[in-house]
């Protein structure tokens, strides 16, 4: 870099630059600008710090991915399906961290879920993710009578409506109360009994049923503070709040601190006939129908 100061000279020669001579008088060339020095592996490791730490913050506060490797939530989400889970509305704590991380105190920013809400939460037992829908909350009677939910004494409406289908895949078969069917494009499909049921606060949904089971009988109980009672969708094909918390199975009255997040949204959904090794077929495989479905 040349540099332009002022130097004593004799008089009348006036202000010149001062700079590097061969002897001869002739002037330097300017000096080329020093190279770039290339990223040391500190700064790289520094930006993979903070790349971390803005995702982890991001799964804690705002949104974290889920999948849903099983059909107790069927027609509503699918086995295959990927979605995020928005975790601000029922508030933070220890069960809502990544890999239940204990840094909150208790639970804070609390919210109570809503009836109808799609929740994640933590198995009371073993600490497994499941995914339920909220039908009643502290200070509610719940009953089941010959398949129908009665709450605080009123009989939830359930109204059939038309056949739920759904093609046979890798993560698709048909359970026991399913009819086998073949569609005009020569595709197995499992054909359910639907029903629309619609909570007093006005919240509906489908729900599937097949038909009279133990699960479908069942004495009052109340929901005590804190805690709320969850049902699947796919009502023969559910471990919930009907059955006894036990580790792998039912869940008993789950308490509300077990929250993780609300289901907004899939973001992925495949069939399950996709091979890592051939990423063709993870399009193949896709649903494409299904992306970008709300909860």
């Amino acid at each position: 870099m040349n540099v332009k100061t002022q130097t004593d000279a004799a008089p009348g020669s006036g202000d010149v630059c001062a700079a590097a001579s061969d002897g001869a008088g002739d002037v330097a060339a300017p000096k080329a600008p020093a190279e770039e020095q290339p990223e040391s592996l500190g700064s790289f490791a520094f930006f993979l710090f903070k790349l971390v730490f803005v995702v982890l913050i991001f799964r804690s506060l705002v949104f974290s991915p889920f999948s849903i490797p099983s059909e107790s939530m069927l027609p509503h989400l699918w086995n295959g399906d990927y979605l995020l889970a928005a975790k601000w509305p029922y508030g933070y704590s220890d069960n809502s961290m990544p890999f239940g991380a204990p840094i909150v105190p208790g639970r804070v920013l609390a919210s109570p879920p809503k009836p109808g809400d799609v929740t994640i939460f933590k198995h009371p037992i073993d600490g497994t993710d499941y995914i339920k829908r909220v039908i009643a909350l502290p200070g509610d009677s719940v009953a089941m009578v010959d398949g129908q939910i009665v709450l605080n004494g009123e009989t939830v409406p359930k109204v059939q409506i038309e056949d739920f289908v759904i093609p046979v895949s890798g993560n698709t078969s048909c359970a026991w109360g399913a009819e086998v069917r073949t569609d005009t494009d020569g595709q197995d499909v499992c054909v359910y009994s639907r029903f629309r049921e619609t909570l007093p606060n006005g919240v509906s949904y489908d729900v599937l049923d097949f038909g009279l089971t133990g699960a479908d009988n069942m004495d009052a109980v109340i929901v005590p503070e804190g805690r709320m009672f969850v049902m699947g969708d796919n009502r023969d094909n559910s471990q919930d709040s009907r059955f006894p918390a036990s580790a792998g199975g039912g869940v008993g009255l789950v308490p509300q601190d077990n929250l993780v997040g609300r289901a907004t949204i899939l973001m992925w959904s495949t069939d399950g006939g996709s091979d890592w090794i051939k990423p063709w077929t993870w399009f193949s495989a896709a649903r494409w129908n299904r992306l970008g479905k709300t909860l």
